[in-house]
């Protein structure tokens, strides 16, 4: 045997009789393991909604939707939402420049969720750049993930489909031709305050569309704003959705949403 297979076996023996001797004092496998508290058991089938959500629509009414509309005296007050129901689908209304939005917002507030919404672009395609498909989806109804027809539409990249709106841009550019029903999957996780107000922590959005990953854990950095910079305010830990009206007739159906219990 030569001397440099000598040394290899003697090294490989060695190394094997050190191993057995540091598994024998580790501690028996069960002591990181632990058994409760068990997840709750989630059915999902194929293009199905999970059994534990909340759908928000169906395609037959706008029972979990309101807009705000002024009183009297100038106090805000939800009316019953007046979007079109089209074939399964709500669609932004028709209204006049300058006449009051019909943002749709959510009777019900959310914390932490993971999001399903398919939106449509209208056809025939009018405009460019913002005015082209535009509206969006706000979280915690200040935290806009940007809904616009991007296809082979350039605008502001920060201000493009699936952007956090005037803060993040997407990873990537996923948008099908107007008039193709597209999807968006989002997680969203609220931002943490302390009880004296004071930001513990940022929201952050995770976003696919169209099954293309196009945000992970983004971090947002405040309210998304048209105009200056984004700040944090204190606000509960529970706000509505809400859903945009900017005048175009942009579709939307099968919104649903799972209420997550994240750190």
């Amino acid at each position: 045997m030569t001397r440099f297979r000598l040394t290899a076996l003697t090294t490989l023996t060695t190394g094997a009789l050190l191993f057995a001797q540091d598994a024998a004092e580790l501690p028996p496998p069960g002591m990181t393991e632990y058994w409760t508290p068990q997840p709750p058991v989630v059915s999902a089938l194929a293009n199905g909604v999970p059994s534990d959500a909340i759908v928000l629509f169906d395609g037959s009414n706008l029972d979990a939707w309101h807009i705000m509309r002024q009183d009297d005296e100038g106090n805000p007050q939800p009316q019953a939402a007046n979007w079109v129901l089209e074939d399964g689908a709500m669609i932004v209304p028709p209204r006049e420049k300058g006449s009051p939005s019909s943002d749709i917002t959510s009777h019900q507030s959310f914390g932490d969720i993971q999001l399903h919404l398919e939106w449509r672009a209208p056809t025939p395609v009018k405009g460019d750049s913002q005015g082209r498909g535009n509206s969006g989806i706000f979280f915690m109804n200040r935290y806009e993930v940007q809904i616009l027809d991007c296809y082979e539409n350039e605008t502001y990249v920060n201000g493009m489909t699936a952007s956090v709106y005037k803060q993040q841009p997407p990873l990537a550019n996923a948008c099908r031709a107007p008039g193709e029903w597209q999807t968006y999957d989002i997680v969203f996780e609220a931002p943490r305050f302390s009880f004296d107000g004071t930001l513990l922590k940022k929201a952050r959005v995770t976003v696919i569309h169209n099954g293309v990953l196009v945000h992970h854990a983004t971090v947002l950095d405040g309210p998304t704003v048209y105009r200056g910079l984004p700040s944090y305010s204190y606000h509960s830990p529970r706000q509505p959705l809400r859903i945009q009206d900017h005048r175009d007739p942009v579709a939307f159906r099968n919104i649903w949403v799972r209420e997550l219990n994240l750190p």
